[in-house]
């Protein structure tokens, strides 16, 4: 019996999900909000969202971003309003299976009120070390467009060791950087110490950023404050990874004149096929490897 997969909303990353999607046996591929895309997809059924089957649906693939608050979803290939209601979800089989990047309060709360399974992909440690790669090298691409001196012997701070930080800090030392990582964890200095790079205790970061030129945050979270931006040279930038609104006083930053970049979804704009060849192989190993999980035995 064929699993009905709708792909609803995405980016340019989605283009190679579908691509890998497409390979996917005993599956019929249904994509939603993809109208303006300039080539389409070989026999593949491309639907207006209002014309969907949802009781029909088994997987709904909805954009990295979820949806806002309101329930809409990001349609860069389509210019319709995409909105999912409590009514919507409740149209879903029972044992249907919704995928996202990242989820919010109101997707959440819709996905618990009407007793669907939902899945974000990022808060899975697997994709975001896989994603790390693509934000990291990003951030790289960023630093050399955004500066007028090297990488190598420039003095960088990352602000967290997640899976995003520590492969930050990696890539960057690798490239000759003087690195500092900043953050909470006793662990996690005694391991950045361990890789050769200097701890920062976070909440003593101010202290140091007298002597920074790349300050890259990666926390979620205001952390990146007037104290820090204040003892930044002139001449210093800041990259910030962490998802909007980010972790920094943009405004001021402003007011000092110091460049501070938000750079959202770097792996859609620096490596898309590969981001997207990560999602589908993680959704794919899910379906096939975790049924009892999801209820499908």
């Amino acid at each position: 019996m064929k699993q009905i997969i709708a792909v609803i909303g995405g980016d340019a990353r989605y283009l190679e999900l579908i691509r890998q999607l497409q390979k996917t046996p005993n599956s019929e591929l249904i994509l939603s909000g993809y109208d303006k895309l300039e080539q389409g997809f070989t026999g593949l059924n491309q639907i207006d969202f209002q014309e969907l089957d949802v009781e029909t649906l088994d997987i709904v693939i909805l954009p990295i971003t979820g949806t806002d608050e309101e329930g809409r979803v990001e349609t860069v290939f389509s210019t319709q309003d995409i909105q999912l209601t409590e009514e919507w979800f409740l149209r879903l089989k029972e044992k249907a299976v919704v995928f996202t990047g990242i989820t919010n309060d109101h997707l959440s709360e819709l996905t618990t009120k009407t007793n669907t399974t939902l899945i974000p992909l990022l808060n899975r440690d697997d994709v975001a070390i896989y994603n790390s790669i693509p934000t990291a090298e990003g951030a790289i691409m960023m630093a050399i467009e955004n500066t007028d001196y090297t990488i190598h012997s420039s003095r960088v701070i990352v602000t967290g060791f997640g899976r995003v930080g520590n492969t930050v800090a990696n890539r960057f030392s690798a490239l000759g950087a003087k690195v500092s990582v900043a953050t909470k964890k006793s662990a996690d200095l005694a391991r950045i110490t361990e890789m050769g790079l200097t701890p920062i205790a976070l909440n003593k970061l101010p202290e140091y950023t007298s002597e920074c030129d790349l300050l890259i945050n990666t926390i979620p979270a205001l952390v990146i404050k007037k104290d820090s931006i204040q003892n930044l040279p002139s001449n210093a930038v800041i990259i910030d990874l962490a998802s909007k609104p980010g972790g920094t006083d943009f405004e001021f930053a402003k007011q000092r004149g110091i460049e501070a970049i938000l750079a959202r979804s770097l792996p859609s704009i620096v490596a898309p096929k590969t981001a997207g060849k990560i999602l589908a192989d993680v959704i794919i190993q899910i379906l096939t490897k975790e049924k009892e999980l999801l209820g499908w035995n």
